[in-house]
């Protein structure tokens, strides 16, 4: 076994705490990855204050962490696609059955069996539970690992395999581009990366917020307009409006105001809250509305992510912390006091534990 340093959640708290955890042996197909950055995503949060039954060898410890960058340290002896010093990045799947219909479309993140999740999930092996990328090493099988392209910023890149994915998939699926008249609700982790990716498509990008002290924020990630959904009047003068409304909202919420500035034949996709929705088909009706959701993404959607964000110079807006004050960043996670995506500098772990 390998070992490595970590930030860890045991079973009874949610605070993460500095140690070393066990990693397997490289296997063939594997590389070992020195993580250099890892995004802080909500789901961690979820994950941190969930009730844990997690099985294996770590028995309830988590550690989250399922966006991260980093540098190929050693490869399996069957790997052809990498080599030790190579930039690359991870995201929130490490592993599918590799064998059912969605897989095989390059679906993986709709695998019939479930994917491996990089945390909190099950190796298909030694059914271990994964361990996330708040680590300074990772391994990953090499055919879930992607070339972080020349000219993208590591540390700025690390969201991309979670935030910006999440938002990818459907703005592909739904066929934006020119032409394309896009809404994001919410202006958060997930939504400045969805106006990001939307304008750099060359969709008619606007903002639905709450209150309309975020329009200079819109518009300096290059959305035309900032519609503030507490004001009858604005949204009224948009009903009917957007091809495409990616709700990127992570509490509950009426769906109806934002089912109504869809356009005939558009599609709400709900990408933040997950869990029931309540809805009157009604809204669904006039206008032969459409109701979607997406999820991460497969090997194939990730790779061009990269593609097109490097080609179009979209990367995250973040906040850079030492590792070591990722307890700090979770709680103003929580509190939404980040513009728009904290990341981890995880080079602190290489430090002893009382500089660390």
């Amino acid at each position: 076994m390998r070992t490595t340093t970590a930030w860890q959640a045991d079973a009874t708290a949610p605070t993460l705490h500095r140690t070393t955890i066990r990693r397997r042996d490289l296997r063939p197909d594997d590389l070992a990855i020195r993580v250099d950055y890892c995004g802080v995503c909500h789901s961690d949060l979820h994950a941190l204050h969930a009730p844990r039954a997690h099985q294996g060898d770590e028995g309830a410890a988590l550690v989250p962490g399922h966006e991260f960058t980093g540098t190929v340290r050693e490869v399996g002896s069957a790997v052809t696609g990498f080599a030790p010093g190579d930039l690359v990045a991870v995201g929130n799947i490490v592993d599918s059955c590799g064998t059912c219909p969605m897989c095989r479309a390059g679906q993986e993140n709709f695998c019939r069996d479930f994917p491996t999740l990089t945390y909190g999930g099950s190796d298909r092996r030694d059914r271990t539970t994964t361990l996330g990328g708040y680590a300074r090493e990772y391994l990953v099988r090499e055919e879930f690992a992607y070339h972080l392209p020349a000219g993208l910023d590591p540390a700025a890149a690390a969201p991309l395999l979670c935030a910006g994915i999440t938002v990818w998939e459907p703005l592909r699926a739904l066929g934006v581009g020119p032409g394309s008249k896009v809404a994001v609700a919410g202006l958060g982790g997930l939504g400045h990366l969805a106006v990001k990716l939307a304008v750099a498509l060359g969709a008619t990008t606007s903002v639905i917020s709450r209150t309309p002290d975020k329009a200079e924020e819109a518009r300096g990630l290059g959305a035309d307009r900032l519609v503030v959904s507490t004001d009858p009047a604005q949204m009224a003068a948009v009903r009917d409006r957007f091809d495409v409304v990616l709700d990127t909202i992570s509490a509950p919420h009426d769906l109806s105001p934002y089912l109504r500035v869809v356009a005939m034949d558009g599609t709400l996709s709900l990408l933040g809250h997950i869990g029931p929705v309540t809805l009157d088909t009604i809204d669904l009706l006039i206008g032969r509305k459409k109701l979607s959701s997406a999820g991460s993404g497969g090997r194939p959607a990730t790779a061009a992510l990269l593609r097109f964000c490097a080609e179009h110079q979209v990367t995250a807006d973040i906040e850079l912390v030492p590792s070591a004050r990722v307890n700090t960043a979770l709680d103003r996670l929580a509190r939404n006091d980040v513009r728009y995506r904290f990341v981890l500098d995880m080079s602190d772990l290489d430090a002893p534990a009382d500089q660390g």
